[in-house]
């Protein structure tokens, strides 16, 4: 995914916090806690406390934020000739999601129902009837309680406009408002950390600190993302505003909606978290274990080192073969090689062979 930035002013890129976007992902947290290991017990702990009602409302709308991240949840982005600054509380943010005009809010809520036509700046479905029925359609595909929002939404915007913002309101009573009272303090101080770091070592230098999946081309007009999906946005007009989170690992999320304003919504570093392989590199690893006899060599290099001839001699087959094996597993950087006196010894790299599930995981869920 690739952010236009060619005759950006510095000052038009801007690091800030944001409360609904924070809400979202803890949302998304509490319906998919097999993306966030890392944050089992506080989902646990808060889906249990839910009281019923609210749990059963959070259900009917989930597929805002379980499978597609709505852009609803970056509503400061989706304002027309807007500076990209965020709210202070969720009120604030919530004030501007209803500012938000009625075809942007109902793009970016049926974003679930024509998710290939995203980038594409298609028509609105409120005015456009092949859209109209394009988003029906959808939604019938999903299942029936994303057909019944569809509906309602099309049929008139403000009913479920009201509806999704006492919602949200409801969940920063019962569990959120004491959620943002204990990470803002975080999420302020990386905001203010890299706002630092772009004003005294440039954008290069804060995009490595954000993170390692994002790099700015040496023209230092692109910004380029390391992830399994396409997009691009120009932030050269509106600007380009970049907004950490407690709650995203390992996703990092980029706004890219033609005529909004391109958002990198990433997750606050953890020390503790290697950093991840790129896109390239972990499909280079698969594809270098894929073949049988890869396979049979790593059972051995996993053991202990062998020499290129003991390998051959184990598995019958030619020295220049063993060779030829070992130089994809190389390349892919799972084998290690040593000299011992006369000879070369090759060795698995357990530690980078035991991240691939976690870099994996990481790589499709970015």
């Amino acid at each position: 995914m690739h952010i236009d930035i060619k005759g950006l002013a510095p000052d038009r890129i801007v690091f800030e916090t944001s409360p609904l976007a924070e809400l979202g992902l803890a949302l998304h947290a509490l319906s998919e806690p097999g993306h966030h290991p890392g944050l089992h017990g506080w989902a646990t702990a808060t889906a249990s406390a839910l009281e019923p009602d609210l749990a059963d409302r959070l259900h009917e709308a989930d597929f805002l934020w379980r499978h597609t991240f709505s852009d609803v949840f970056l509503a400061f982005a989706g304002l027309r000739g807007g500076d990209g600054k965020t709210g202070a509380s969720l009120a604030e943010d919530l004030d501007t999601l209803d500012r938000l005009d009625d075809e942007r809010f109902v793009s970016a809520a049926l974003e679930f129902t024509c998710t290939s036509l995203y980038g594409l700046g298609a028509p609105s479905p409120l005015g456009n009837p092949t859209m109209h029925a394009r988003a029906l359609e959808m939604a019938a595909a999903r299942g029936p309680r994303q057909v019944e929002f569809t509906q309602q939404l099309l049929a008139g915007p403000a009913p479920v406009r009201r509806w999704v913002r006492r919602l949200f309101e409801d969940c920063d009573q019962a569990f959120f408002a004491e959620t943002w009272q204990r990470v803002r303090v975080q999420l302020v101080a990386d905001a203010r950390h890299k706002t630092d770091l772009l004003r005294r070592k440039g954008l290069g230098e804060a995009l490595k600190a954000v993170s390692p999946a994002l790099a700015l081309d040496e023209a230092r007009t692109l910004i380029s993302a390391d992830k399994l999906s396409d997009g691009r946005a120009s932030a050269a007009g509106p600007g380009l505003t970049l907004i950490p989170s407690t709650f995203g690992w390992p996703h990092l999320n980029l706004l890219h909606a033609p005529g909004w304003r391109p958002v990198i919504h990433y997750p606050v570093h953890q020390p503790e978290l290697p950093s991840p392989a790129s896109v390239e590199l972990l499909q280079l690893r698969l594809e270098a274990l894929a073949h049988p006899m890869r396979m049979r060599l790593c059972r051995h290099l996993a053991r202990s080192a062998h020499t290129t001839g003991e390998l051959a001699d184990t598995h019958g087959i030619t020295a220049p073969e063993v060779s030829r094996h070992l130089a994809v597993l190389k390349k892919a950087g799972l084998v290690t090689t040593r000299r011992r006196g006369r000879y070369v010894l090759h060795q698995l790299d357990l530690t980078t062979v035991a991240r691939l599930g976690s870099d994996f995981l990481e790589g499709i869920l970015r």
